[in-house]
């Protein structure tokens, strides 16, 4: 989408540490305008700190950080920002002691509310009893008004789905389809791996701090579309079965577990050096596809020996 305005999020090797403990490091990242864009990875991975980086909650230690065009860590202009931002944390807290109907109040007099009515339709909630007795399921509903309210040009998300059944789900990603439509930006943070496929347009994979993967999530597909579980009479290592093509290449005893793309001549050709006992083929899920980037990599295995080593 080409448009003379600056990204809506924008960082040029951002990096975050608390002391020696790497929180985030040398990430780049351009969120195109009306896109919906995923953040995902393992608990631990540095989401939440990008994220709180982001809304200006830390200082970063080394790179840039723009929000709709504004420098987060210049306070004016990342409080012009804020006035379009909508953010939705992970852990939803309102007082306790006040009614739904005061939270959004509230909310209403700092931002407006000019959506207030149609999204309590869709979400509704008990706005006559205090947040107290609400249940996890109406306190994120809660959330989800209070934060999409004012009809935001940005919001950023952080596993904005936790504690809604499968049908409140559904109406929420109904809820981000409309707001791209009419040129909404959208940002979360996931581990959830199908509501990824169902409503991202582009993906970001973050694994201890550092960015490993930026692309579509047709193309992280299609680089490893199809799932090949083979039993072989021999045993060869793992390394053994991998040609270029493979994604991930896992061993569970006799049996081999493939993620790749349809190289099957070349799969073939490594399979005729062994005897095949059974073998199935199906097409991968995007589960399958991001476990490569959240297994072990090369890294953790070196760092896996040089422990072992010096525990021996």
């Amino acid at each position: 989408m080409t448009s003379a305005e600056p990204p809506p999020i924008e960082t040029d090797g951002l990096t975050k540490y608390y002391g020696d403990v790497r929180g985030l490091e040398d990430l780049s990242i351009a969120v195109e305008r009306g896109e919906i864009f995923g953040f995902l990875g393992p608990n631990g991975a540095g989401k939440s700190t990008a994220i709180r980086v982001l809304l200006g909650l830390l200082k970063p230690t080394e790179g840039e950080a723009r929000l709709l065009g504004h420098d987060v860590t210049d306070r004016t202009g990342l409080r012009e920002a804020k006035r379009h931002l909508g953010y939705l944390p992970s852990d939803v807290t309102f007082y306790d002691r006040v009614t739904g109907e005061a939270v959004l109040d509230y909310f209403g007099q700092l931002r407006g509310d000019e959506r207030r009515a149609d999204l309590l339709e869709r979400f509704p909630v008990p706005l006559e009893r205090n947040v107290k007795a609400y249940s996890s399921g109406n306190r994120q509903k809660l959330a989800i008004v209070a934060t999409f309210m004012h009809d935001p040009e940005l919001v950023i998300m952080d596993e904005p789905t936790s504690g809604l059944d499968p049908l409140v789900q559904n109406e929420f990603y109904d809820l981000l389809d409309e707001r791209q439509e009419r040129g909404g930006t959208s940002f979360f943070s996931s581990h959830i791996l199908s509501e990824v496929r169902r409503v991202c347009d582009r993906v970001g994979i973050i694994r201890k701090g550092r960015l490993i993967e930026l692309d579509t999530v047709d193309n992280i597909l299609e680089a490893g579309g199809t799932v090949v579980t083979v039993r072989l009479e021999e045993n060869p290592p793992a390394s053994a079965l991998e040609f270029p093509g493979t994604a991930h290449v896992e061993r569970q005893d006799e049996t081999y577990r493939l993620v790749l793309a349809q190289e099957f001549n070349a799969l073939i050709d490594r399979l005729h050096e062994y005897t095949v006992l059974d073998l199935t083929v199906r097409e991968a899920s995007i589960e399958d596809v991001f476990m490569h980037f959240y297994g072990e990599s090369d890294e953790d295995e070196r760092e896996r020996k040089a422990q072992s080593a010096s525990d021996s």
